[in-house]
């Protein structure tokens, strides 16, 4: 609705929920995202001071993310977030922020991220992918690896990305455990994976 009823790129806080009942969408209470398992997760949590990315070396983030490439080249890149738990009110991860989290341009590639999302915003990482491709000359992999294994790391951050570039292409890099992953081809081809290739 955002993109196709507005001028603007992102609403927040109270002006997403003014905008969301202009446009007729339905919105329910707090609560409706609640469940008990994820109750006491944060109780946990909350007692021991962490935040999410404090916790087990290797947990389920809860990000879902798809970049696709359509039968006329155009990519798309979509990012949703079970975001980070005890984090301070208020607080925006990576996953709206066009650049950080989320990127898609058609004469480079598609990329979502999953991870902490401070260091995805502050080294823009999913743009970055893509500027080195355009601008370095790399291929997805060198420059999804480069940013992960690279930029990423060397500010202390951990996640991964999926991307796609503009022939097909596929890249997954992650400096965390594992990272849940996979992908189809328009010739069927599947693959899901967990931990290392």
């Amino acid at each position: 609705m955002v993109m196709e009823r507005s001028p603007h790129v992102m609403f927040a806080g109270e002006g997403a929920e003014v905008f969301a009942r202009e446009q007729g969408l339905e919105l329910v209470p707090n609560e409706y995202f609640r469940t008990e398992e994820r109750v006491k997760q944060l109780q946990r949590m909350k007692e021991s001071g962490a935040a999410r990315f404090e916790s087990e070396p290797f947990e389920k983030y809860g990000t879902v993310g798809a970049v696709a490439l359509d039968e006329a080249g155009n990519l798309a890149a979509g990012t949703s977030t079970g975001g980070m738990m005890n984090k301070r009110f208020g607080r925006i991860g990576d996953s709206p922020i066009v650049g950080a989290g989320t990127y898609a341009d058609n004469t480079t590639c598609a990329v979502s991220s999953t991870g902490h999302g401070e260091y995805f915003i502050r080294g823009v990482v999913a743009y970055r992918i893509s500027a080195l491709m355009q601008y370095g000359g790399l291929s997805l992999a060198e420059s999804a690896a480069a940013v992960i294994h690279g930029t990423l790391t060397e500010m202390g951050g951990t996640g991964g990305v999926i991307a796609l570039d503009r022939e097909g292409n596929v890249a997954m890099p992650f400096n965390t455990t594992g990272m849940f992953r996979g992908y189809i081809t328009e010739s069927g081809e599947t693959k899901v994976l967990i931990y290392r290739d």
